[in-house]
């Protein structure tokens, strides 16, 4: 884990965790020996953070200086939470243990009031699970992919059966309760196409950067998508006009 990682990773733990949180916990959470633990608290102390305790003690994180206040009414914070306990519908542990994290940061900037409203808060929403298949490829690496901008090579199945080897441009991911799609522009077919994921058999880094056509390549299928919605709506149009025509004749 890169050092920054772990000392955010470090921070979220003092925030979540009941306090005193030990050492010997913080250690095991992070992946790093005693000794590592006690230099990142410095650290994190020499930053401006506050924490209390000591080794044998444990620690307790009294102020963020990275947080600072924040405000939300009663339907706001139970409106965030509410959307944070969806996301364990589309299938992506990693993306809803991510929200639940961000979830925390918030919650710990809150008043003492609000933030006693976020922990009892009264709409939940519950769910036993994605009915779709789940996808056989690392969802980290597709979406590492999109953020950097990194070309991909995937072996594809389409819904009728064909495989395909190709090399892609992720720009992005879809998510829904049934379908996780990704948008990319294919290199086999020169032309945006959408993938279904969990169609995807495999796929592997190619360590090519395609970042000088990300933006131009947004921007033009954003154009084709509205072109192909203006023509729809003309075509209905016409057909609303033909009909009335053909009713008053």
């Amino acid at each position: 884990m890169a050092r920054t990682d772990r000392l955010m990773r470090l921070m979220d733990l003092l925030r979540r965790l009941p306090a005193p949180v030990t050492a010997t916990r913080l250690a095991e959470e992070t992946g790093v020996s005693l000794r590592q633990l006690y230099r990142d608290i410095a650290t994190l102390r020499a930053g401006g953070a506050l924490i209390d305790g000591e080794a044998g003690l444990g620690y307790t994180l009294t102020e963020d200086p990275a947080l600072p206040p924040q405000s939300f009414s009663r339907l706001e914070i139970e409106a965030l939470r509410l959307a944070v306990d969806a996301l364990g519908r589309i299938g992506d542990p990693e993306l809803t243990s991510a929200a639940h994290d961000a979830l925390a940061r918030i919650i710990a900037t809150l008043p003492e009031r609000q933030s006693r409203q976020a922990l009892h808060a009264v709409m939940r929403s519950f769910d036993a699970g994605p009915d779709r298949v789940p996808p056989r490829v690392d969802l980290a690496v597709i979406r590492a992919a999109c953020w950097d901008e990194m070309a991909l090579e995937i072996d594809y199945t389409d819904l009728k059966g064909a495989a395909t080897s190709r090399v892609i441009w992720p720009l992005g991911l879809s998510y829904s309760q049934n379908t996780l799609m990704l948008l990319a522009y294919c290199r086999l077919r020169m032309d945006f196409r959408i993938f279904h994921v969990n169609r995807i058999e495999a796929l592997h880094q190619t360590g090519k950067s395609f970042r000088p056509h990300r933006v131009a390549l947004v921007r033009e299928y954003a154009a084709t998508r509205r072109a192909r919605f203006c023509d729809s709506d003309n075509q209905a149009a016409t057909g609303l006009k033909i009909a009335v025509v053909g009713s008053q004749e």
